[in-house]
């Protein structure tokens, strides 16, 4: 008979335990890197910008998603004055990595409220994706 202990931890503390200690950033750097598992064809992606998680640009946690960002700089930095460049919206195609917010917390509760992966798709420019828009509104009604 196995005795199983189980110990519940939010994603968001794993997440910055992560991102601080030493030994698991060491366990990290050792591990091999993405190989297929068979031969392929297929280009194996590298120049992919992660648009998933996030630098707090105020103190450097790393690996926060969206909403985990906005927890993290409500929660450390709510009432820090320094203008900050919005790690979301920089790595957006459309966005600007040297435009300071002035502020920042009203920025991302107000700008960030879902993730764009839901609402956007990267690999068509602006005008497919209105066209692409067009078509679904009329096809609607």
């Amino acid at each position: 008979m196995f005795l199983v202990l189980l110990l519940q931890v939010t994603l968001a503390k794993m997440r910055s335990h992560v991102s601080s200690c030493a030994k698991v950033q060491e366990q990290m750097a050792n591990c091999p890197k993405f190989v297929p598992v068979v031969p392929t064809s297929q280009p194996i992606p590298s120049n992919i910008p992660n648009r998933s998680t996030f630098v707090c640009p105020y103190c450097g946690a790393r690996n926060l998603d969206q909403q985990e960002l906005v927890k993290h700089c409500m929660e450390n930095h709510r009432n820090d004055p320094n203008k900050v460049v919005c790690p979301v919206c920089s790595a957006m195609p459309w966005g600007d990595p040297s435009y300071k917010s002035a502020n920042f917390l009203q920025h991302l509760l107000h700008r960030h409220k879902f993730s764009y992966d839901t609402f956007v798709d990267y690999n068509i420019d602006e005008e497919a994706a209105l066209q692409a828009a067009l078509a679904l509104s009329l096809s609607e009604n």
